[in-house]
C-alpha cells in the first residue's frame, strides 16, 4: 500500500504532461497511451517533417497526384491562406451564397410552390457528401427546433429510400426543399437517390426542380441538368476538395445553414483548431500529439484497432463520420516510395454509456487489438434533476466514462481522452478540424498518401463489371431455363458461374427472372421472367 501514493503522484504528473488543448474548444489526454520521453525524441525528426509537408500542403502542393490536385480544404475556413487571390474569393463567395440562399429559404422568399415557405430538408449523397451534413444535423440540431428538418438519402437502397419518403417526409413533400450533392453528378448512389426523389416528387403532382439544389462541381453532368431544367440553385463544390474533408464547404455548410445551425460559428471553431495545430510541438498541439499517439498504439502499423466513445447522445454519428475520414486516408497498400505496406487504422464505435453493456466485456476482459479514444462532454445539458441526493443523470453519465476508463487501464488497455466543453458549432468544428488535421500528420509519420483513394475507385469499377454482366444475363435467359455454370459458359465467362448464380437469385427475387427448379449453385435453373424477354 505504501507504494500508492507514489503511484498516483507519477500517475498525475504525466496526466499533466501529456495533455494538450486547444483553449475553450478541446483538451486531449493522451497520458493513457504507452509512449516515453526516448519515444517522442526519436519521432521528433519524422515529425519535423510531417509539419513541412502539411505546411507545404496549406500553401497548395499537389498532394494528390492520381488527380494531379491539390487539397485545399483548410483554406475553407481560412480563405486568405488560399494560394491564390481567385481561390480565396471563390470561397468567399460560396459561403456568401450558402447564407444568403438559407435566409431568404427562412424568410420566405425562396418558397415551394403551393406552400409559404419550406419545411422539411431532403439531403442526398453518399460518402463525404452524406456523413459529414448527417454528423452535423444530429450533433447541433434539435427536432422540433430546426429551421428545416433534416431527413438524409445516402444509399441506393430503394426500400431505405422508400422508408424515407413514407416517414419523416410522408405528407411534407410539398413542403420539401431537395439537396442533391455530388462532386460529378455521375455517382450511382446519388443520381439513383435523385431519380427517386424525382419520381415521388412527380406522383405527388409537385414540379421537382422548383424545389430542388445542386451542390456539385461547375460543368458537371449534374450541374448541366439542374442547369437545363431550371432548378432552384447550383453551389459549388471545388476540385482542391476531397469529399471525407468537404464539410467546411457548402457540402456541409448548406444543410446545416437550412436547418439553422450556426455555421460561421463552426468555420471559426475550426479555424481556431487549425491554428492551434499548426504549432510545431507535440505536446502543445493536440493534432501531433494525437498522431504520435496513434503511432505508439499500434507500432505505426495499424495493428490496432481505435474504438470511438462519445459520452454523448448527440456525437452518435461522430464514429461513422470518422470511420471513413480514418480508413479512406489510411487505409493504403503502398507508401509513397510505391512499396507494399498494407497500412490503415480501423475505427468503430457507438456510444457511451451504451457500451457498457455491449462491447466493453470484451474491451476489459477479451483480445488486446485495441485502444479507446473516449469522447468527454463537460457540460451534461437537459434536466439536472437530482435521481439520488446530489446525482444527476449526467453524473451517472460522467461516471460511467471515468470508470470504464479507469477499469480498462486497470487491465492493461490503453486510451485517449478528448474533451469538450459543451457540443456546440465552435467545439464541434474544432472536432472535425482536429481529426482532418491528425489524419494528415499521421499519414506522414507513416509515409503514405493520406489523399487518394485508389481502393475506392477499384470497387466502383467492379460494381459496373457486374451490372454490365446482370444486362448479359438478362438478355440470354431462355424459356426453359439454364443452370448458372451453363449461363457463364454461353456468356465466355465459365470461370464466373459464382457471379452468374448471384445476379440470377437477386434477378429472381426481385420478378426479373423465374426460378425453374431449385437446387444448389450447380443445378438450380432460372429462366426469363414471365416467359418474355426484358
Amino acid at each position: 500500500m505504501a507504494d500508492r501514493p507514489v503511484e498516483g503522484a507519477a500517475r498525475f504528473a504525466r496526466y499533466e504532461r501529456e495533455r494538450s488543448e486547444v483553449p475553450g474548444l478541446l483538451t486531449l489526454d493522451a497520458s493513457r497511451v504507452r509512449f516515453d520521453d526516448p519515444f517522442v525524441a526519436r519521432m521528433a525528426p519524422v515529425l519535423e517533417r510531417a509539419f513541412d509537408e502539411m505546411e507545404a500542403l496549406e500553401a497548395g502542393a499537389i498532394a494528390n497526384p492520381d488527380e494531379n490536385r491539390m487539397v485545399g480544404h483548410y483554406w475553407l475556413r481560412a480563405p486568405e491562406r488560399a494560394p491564390t487571390p481567385d481561390i480565396a474569393a471563390a470561397i468567399r463567395d460560396a459561403h456568401a451564397k450558402v447564407t444568403a440562399f438559407a435566409a431568404d429559404v427562412h424568410a420566405g422568399k425562396l418558397a415551394p410552390p403551393g406552400a409559404a415557405r419550406f419545411g422539411s430538408l431532403l439531403g442526398i449523397g453518399i460518402g463525404g457528401s452524406a456523413l459529414g451534413p448527417m454528423f452535423l444535423a444530429d450533433a447541433l440540431g434539435t427536432p422540433g427546433r430546426d429551421r428545416l428538418a433534416p431527413t438524409f438519402i445516402d444509399n441506393t437502397d430503394p426500400d431505405g429510400i422508400a422508408r424515407a419518403f413514407a416517414g419523416p417526409l410522408a405528407g411534407r413533400l410539398g413542403e420539401t426543399l431537395v439537396v442533391v450533392t455530388s462532386k460529378s453528378g455521375g455517382t450511382p448512389e446519388t443520381r439513383n437517390g435523385m431519380l427517386l426523389a424525382a419520381e415521388a416528387f412527380r406522383a405527388a403532382g409537385l414540379d421537382f426542380p422548383r424545389s430542388a439544389v445542386a451542390i456539385t462541381q461547375p460543368g458537371s453532368a449534374l450541374d448541366r441538368d439542374a442547369e437545363r431544367a431550371g432548378w432552384l440553385a447550383r453551389f459549388p463544390m471545388f476540385d482542391w476538395v476531397g469529399g471525407r474533408t468537404s464539410i467546411s464547404s457548402a457540402v456541409g455548410m448548406l444543410p446545416a445553414a437550412l436547418q439553422g445551425l450556426d455555421v460561421d460559428a463552426l468555420l471559426a471553431g475550426a479555424a481556431a483548431c487549425d491554428e492551434a495545430t499548426r504549432v510545431r510541438d507535440a505536446r502543445r498541439n493536440p493534432a501531433a500529439l494525437l498522431a504520435l499517439a496513434w503511432y505508439a498504439a499500434t507500432d505505426g502499423r495499424g495493428s490496432k484497432d481505435m474504438v470511438v466513445l462519445p459520452y454523448k447522445d448527440r456525437l452518435l454519428l461522430f464514429a461513422r463520420y470518422l470511420q471513413q475520414l480514418v480508413m479512406e486516408s489510411l487505409g493504403k497498400r503502398y507508401d509513397l516510395e510505391g512499396r507494399r505496406v498494407d497500412q490503415g487504422l480501423a475505427v468503430y464505435g457507438n456510444k457511451g454509456s451504451t457500451d457498457q453493456h455491449a462491447y466493453v466485456q470484451q474491451l476489459r476482459d477479451g483480445i488486446q487489438n485495441f485502444f479507446v479514444l473516449f469522447v468527454r462532454v463537460l457540460e451534461a445539458g437537459g434536466s439536472s434533476l437530482e435521481l439520488e441526493p446530489g446525482v444527476t443523470a449526467g453524473d451517472y453519465l460522467h461516471g460511467f466514462l471515468l470508470g470504464t476508463r479507469a477499469a480498462l487501464w486497470e487491465n492493461e488497455r490503453q486510451s485517449l481522452t478528448l474533451t469538450l466543453p459543451r457540443v456546440d458549432e465552435r467545439c464541434v468544428g474544432a472536432l472535425i478540424a482536429l481529426f482532418e488535421r491528425t489524419v494528415g500528420l499521421y499519414a506522414s509519420l507513416i509515409g503514405i498518401n493520406a489523399y487518394h483513394q485508389p481502393g475506392v475507385e477499384a470497387g466502383k469499377k467492379a460494381a459496373a463489371a457486374v451490372l454490365a454482366l446482370q444486362g448479359r444475363v438478362l438478355a440470354a435467359l431462355a424459356d426453359e431455363g439454364s443452370t448458372a455454370p451453363e449461363l457463364a459458359a454461353a456468356l465466355g465467362g465459365a470461370d464466373d458461374a459464382e457471379s452468374v448464380h448471384l445476379v440470377l437469385e437477386h434477378l429472381a427475387a426481385n420478378g426479373r427472372a423465374r426460378l425453374v427448379s431449385a437446387g444448389g449453385p450447380r443445378t438450380a435453373r432460372f429462366a426469363r421472367a414471365g416467359g418474355a424477354r426484358r
